[in-house]
């Protein structure tokens, strides 16, 4: 996933906040509502209950590759996700898609990503695999890193194939880490005239946060390998600051 900038991207503004959601009450409205029976048949699978113990909700960590990072005019180019749970991650179910973008690919996103013009060429576009996509990650609460990349690029993918919107709840990994290291105040000005501090802000990347954690390095800007180190980020940050009974809606947005 490409992340520069990605903290100034603009949020769904139709996503109550942080804990605020019910978004199985949503879901069902939606499943009425929505007229693509694809998507109709993912909200139809359900969300579980705010108050469901994380220990016991079906998690999906996913990952796009873009072209670039204008959800508005930038497409998607791979999609990776992988099956888990707080304690396990089934490798051996996950999913991993080249599509054709809808727009040309540019030479420094294939320089990021590695996919090439000829894998592209060859490759389904994203609406022979919607169908797919959408029926693998129904019933799962999403996790990603950086949901405005996620959320706002799917959005637009389906605005675009089949003119209706998507909501999806996700548990963002970088927002998690944001929390606890984007709330601390900066020096004071003793600590900076005097003691000679400097403020420098905790990076909340991928990799960065991985570090934090212990986690190995990973290389970045695969789907699949950024889903898995998504996946492996969220359980270390459950060890070490949540527990298995910390209810969704304490995560989930």
């Amino acid at each position: 996933m490409l992340h520069g900038g990605l903290l100034r991207l603009p949020t769904d503004n139709r996503i109550p906040a942080q804990g605020a959601c019910d978004w199985r009450g949503r879901f069902a409205v939606l499943a009425q509502q929505t007229k693509d029976e694809r998507l109709k048949a993912y909200y139809a699978a359900g969300m579980p209950a705010g108050n469901t113990p994380l220990k016991n909700v079906p998690l999906m960590a996913m990952d796009v590759e873009t072209t670039g990072l204008n959800p508005a005019k930038d497409g998607i180019v791979s999609v990776g996700i992988l099956p888990m749970s707080i304690d396990r991650i089934q490798s051996s179910a996950s999913r991993h898609w080249i599509v054709q973008p809808h727009v040309p690919l540019a030479d420094e996103s294939v320089t990021i990503h590695g996919i090439t013009h000829s894998q592209v060429a060859d490759a389904p576009e994203l609406a022979d695999i919607l169908g797919d996509l959408l029926h693998a990650i129904a019933g799962h609460v999403l996790v990603v890193h950086c949901r405005a990349i996620e959320r706002q690029f799917l959005n637009n993918a389906l605005t675009r194939l089949i003119h209706e919107p998507i909501e999806i709840p996700m548990i963002d990994t970088m927002e998690l880490e944001a929390r606890l290291h984007r709330n601390q105040p900066p020096p004071s000005w003793w600590d900076r005239v005097v003691r000679k501090k400097q403020y420098r802000p905790v990076s909340i990347r991928l990799a960065d946060s991985r570090k934090r954690y212990g986690l190995p390095f990973y290389k970045p800007h695969h789907a699949l390998t950024d889903a898995l180190a998504t996946a492996e980020l969220l359980q270390a940050q459950v060890a070490h600051r949540y527990s298995p009974e910390t209810p969704l809606d304490d995560l989930w947005c």
